[in-house]
């Protein structure tokens, strides 16, 4: 296996686990990742997380603005397989086509569910109760191949975007060491996927980090744990944006009281009208501070103030 000539393409966090497991397991003779890119307040051009952890083993490291227009450095590696996790570009039949073994794909959900480039955010987003892992051949439509190999796991009730895109990177890693060795032996019996049980999960826009308190406190708490650690929910007090980072359910009803009405305050939180019940802050950073825990912010701030103001 040593000899299998393999190509990685991948970009983000999550894609790192897995290129390392690749590696140490078998031959892979370049890595392609996305451009650098400016970041933070200082716009620093920074690399992508698959470069950091490629250029620890040497790997040759491609970085085409536009792989469509750009696939021939990879084809001079002449790969024998091309596996992707998360790459961020849609790959041309050119390469599609090249390598003996095909172009497969660590794919984070359970496809035909949540296709798309932000996977993980919506499975909690949107109430999913389950996800999980999809190793599939790669077509020209996004993430409509056929099925190799998949795994599950259970979205519980404190899963955050952070702990469900870890154990998803594990499970994304096992998944593609255990699947390989029987594509590589033909050992595989891949399934179409069902159209008719398509969703799709794609990448989160401004709009989908703010929270909507006309939505009812479930879905409030999706939202918040379906962006918790990074980008962060937000809605805003009194004109400034206020992040929020971890909330809970409460239990009053409000028929009659707009969305959004901060009407209360428990020990840990402030308590919000979500739809006609209530859903209680306990974490949260306010435009221009640090992320802090409710009860603490309460310590500074007159509560009298606050009681009645609207979260828009």
């Amino acid at each position: 296996m040593k000899d299998l000539r393999i190509v990685f393409m991948g970009t983000p966090d999550f894609a790192v686990p897995i290129f390392e497991a690749l590696k140490e397991n078998y031959n892979v003779v370049a890595v392609v990742t996305q451009p650098d890119k400016k970041q933070g307040r200082k716009q620093i051009l920074t690399p992508s997380p698959i470069k950091k952890a490629s250029a620890l083993y040497n790997v040759p490291i491609l970085q085409p603005v536009k792989i469509k227009e750009e696939y021939q450095e990879v084809l001079d590696y002449k790969p024998d397989m091309i596996i992707t996790c998360a790459y961020g570009q849609i790959i041309p039949k050119e390469l599609l086509d090249y390598p003996k073994y095909k172009c497969i794909n660590v794919h984070a959900s359970l496809l035909p569910k949540l296709r798309g480039g932000a996977p993980i955010h919506h499975a909690i987003m949107d109430g999913y109760d389950k996800t999980g892992v999809t190793i599939m051949y790669m077509s020209p439509k996004m993430d409509a191949g056929d099925i190799i190999s998949s795994c599950e796991t259970k979205i519980t009730k404190e899963d955050t975007l952070g702990s469900l895109h870890d154990r998803l990177s594990e499970m994304g890693k096992n998944l593609l060491l255990e699947t390989l060795p029987n594509i590589i032996s033909g050992n595989i019996n891949p399934i179409k996927q069902a159209e008719s049980e398509v969703t799709y999960g794609y990448n989160i826009t401004k709009e989908d980090e703010k929270i909507d308190f006309t939505k009812s406190n479930v879905e409030v708490d999706n939202k918040v744990r379906a962006l918790n650690p990074t980008p962060g929910a937000y809605t805003t007090i009194n004109g400034k944006r206020l992040k929020v980072y971890d909330v809970r359910l409460g239990e009053r009803f409000y028929a009659n009281t707009k969305p959004g009405t901060i009407v209360g305050f428990e020990k840990d939180g402030i308590s919000v009208v979500a739809g006609t019940t209530e859903v209680i802050l306990t974490e949260i950073a306010l435009e221009g501070k640090k992320r802090c825990l409710v009860k603490d912010y309460l310590n500074g701030v007159d509560k009298k103030e606050l009681l009645g103001v609207v979260l828009r």
